[in-house]
């Protein structure tokens, strides 16, 4: 059964997510505070985080950025009412792996859930197991990380999993849509920035880091590709 921490300071809503995600296979439990939610990440290890961002003594941002800092790589799914563009590109690229607007169905918040611990925790096909490598990068499923020149890029699972998506089909372009639906288990919608704030993620811990290449390329209008590209 997988472990989902709830962090929401407003009980009612609090006891609902409990209800529906217990309902739904999860054990799920819920702390009202901040630093509450940090330590509960720290030392429960939980599948995956339901994180609301106003929160007392540590608001939900601080609670992403230290987690993050910290190395814990246990997928994140925000709920705000606070939802401006700019809201949620920003908790995103500081390491959010998904963002709910309140009011949101509860039906919405189990399948948000859904993805990001099969994200987080679900081993890749053994048929795609194998280590990939392109240049001096080395993207190795079985350890859940990719390698630049030997050293950890310090992705989290999120993370990993795009960059694996395109190193598999590597010889193509793969669409915005299909990575949505592939990870984040939804269609594209007109204002959904998800798939472009992780490649930017990954540009910055992937690209930024290898002294040869860029890896992650940008076909405009149409999606992403891993193509090693001499800098």
């Amino acid at each position: 059964m997988a472990k989902v921490l709830i962090v929401e300071d407003d009980p009612i809503v609090a006891k609902a997510m409990v209800d529906h995600l217990g309902a739904a296979g999860f054990d799920a439990r819920w702390v009202a505070k901040g630093e509450q939610g940090l330590a509960a990440l720290r030392y429960e290890a939980p599948d995956a985080c339901v994180l609301d961002l106003m929160l007392p003594q540590r608001d939900g941002w601080s609670v992403i950025e230290s987690a993050r800092a910290e190395g814990i790589g246990t997928p994140i799914v925000v709920v705000s009412a606070r939802g401006t563009e700019h809201d949620r590109i920003h908790a995103l690229e500081i390491g959010a792996d998904d963002y709910l607007v309140k009011p949101f169905s509860m039906a919405e918040l189990v399948a948000r859930v859904n993805a990001a611990v099969r994200r987080g925790v679900r081993a890749p096909e053994p048929a795609r197991g194998e280590v990939i490598e392109v240049e001096e990068l080395r993207i190795d499923p079985r350890e859940v990380q990719a390698y630049v020149g030997g050293e950890s890029c310090r992705l989290t699972p999120t993370e990993f999993r795009l960059l694996y998506q395109l190193a598999l089909d590597q010889d193509r372009v793969v669409t915005r849509d299909e990575l949505l639906q592939k990870l984040w288990g939804r269609r594209e919608s007109r204002r959904d920035r998800t798939v472009d704030v992780f490649v930017r993620r990954l540009r910055e811990k992937v690209d930024r880091r290898a002294p040869r290449h860029t890896f992650i390329q940008t076909r405009y209008g149409v999606g992403y590709r891993l193509e090693p590209v001499a800098k």
